[in-house]
C-alpha cells in the first residue's frame, strides 16, 4: 500500500499543478513536522483533495469522507488508497469518531472539514461540532486552513485555463476548557470560535455566516506550543 499511495499521490500531485495555479502553497511551512495535528478547512469541492496530497502526502493525512463517496468504484479506490474514514453524516457515528481519535493517537494528521458539506459559492456555512470532539478526545492541536477560487473550477475548465487556487494556512491551536463542563453549547461556542479563524484567513466575501465574527477574540482556544 505505501508503494501505492506514493505512485498516487505523484499523480495527484501532477494533476493538482495541470488544473491549478496554487497560490500560498508556502504556508505549509508553517506546519509541524511531526505530532498528530487535525488541519480543519473550509469545503467547496474535490479540488481540495488534490492539494493537500500534493503538499502533504508525506505526513499522511487521513481524511473524513462521506461514506457514500464509496458508491463510486474509482473515488472509493482512491480513498481505500488514502486510509480514508467513512462517516455517516446526519448521524452519530461512533466508529468514525474511534477511528479519527486512533489517527491522532498514532501521531498522523487528520483533515477534515466542520462544515461538514460542500459550499458551492465558497461562503462558509455553520460548522457542526463533531472536530471539536475528536480534538478534545486525542488532545491534537487544530490548524485552520482555509481555500478560495475552487469554487470557479468549471469557469476556467471551459475556457481550458488553470484555476487559481488560494491556501491560506494559520497557527496551531488548542482547545481550553480545563475547569468548564464541556456542554452541546459549550461545543457550539468552540467550532464556532475555529471556524471564526477559518474565516480569518478568507477574503471577506466568503466569511459567509462568520462575517461579523471575525473581530472577536477567541475564548476557549490559543496558541498550540509545537
Amino acid at each position: 500500500m505505501p508503494n501505492k499511495r506514493r505512485l498516487v499521490d505523484g499523480a495527484i500531485g501532477r494533476l493538482a499543478s495541470l488544473l491549478c495555479r496554487i497560490q500560498g502553497a508556502e504556508g505549509f511551512a508553517k506546519m509541524p513536522e511531526t505530532g498528530p495535528l487535525i488541519v480543519a478547512t473550509n469545503h467547496i469541492n474535490n479540488l481540495e483533495i488534490l492539494v493537500l496530497r500534493k503538499y502533504l502526502g508525506s505526513r499522511r493525512v487521513i481524511g473524513l469522507a462521506k461514506a457514500e463517496a464509496w458508491e463510486n468504484r474509482v473515488f472509493g479506490w482512491l480513498l481505500d488508497v488514502w486510509e480514508a474514514i467513512p462517516i455517516r453524516r446526519g448521524e452519530n457515528d461512533i466508529a468514525a469518531l474511534r477511528r479519527s481519535v486512533s489517527v491522532l493517537k498514532e501521531g498522523r494528521i487528520l483533515g477534515l472539514a466542520p462544515e461538514g458539506t460542500r459550499s458551492r459559492d465558497g461562503r462558509l456555512q455553520k460548522g457542526h461540532t463533531g472536530a471539536v470532539t475528536i480534538a478534545l478526545k486525542s488532545g491534537a492541536p487544530v490548524l485552520p486552513m482555509a481555500y478560495w477560487g475552487g469554487e470557479k473550477f468549471g469557469e476556467y475548465v471551459r475556457r481550458l485555463q488553470r484555476t487559481p487556487f488560494h491556501i491560506a494556512v494559520g497557527k496551531p491551536l488548542r482547545i481550553l476548557t480545563e475547569g468548564v463542563r464541556v456542554t452541546s453549547a459549550i461545543r457550539q461556542q468552540i467550532i464556532d470560535e475555529i471556524m471564526t479563524e477559518i474565516a480569518k484567513l478568507l477574503p471577506p466575501a466568503y466569511r459567509g455566516v462568520y462575517a461579523n465574527r471575525v473581530s472577536v477574540e477567541p475564548h476557549y482556544l490559543a496558541p498550540a506550543e509545537i
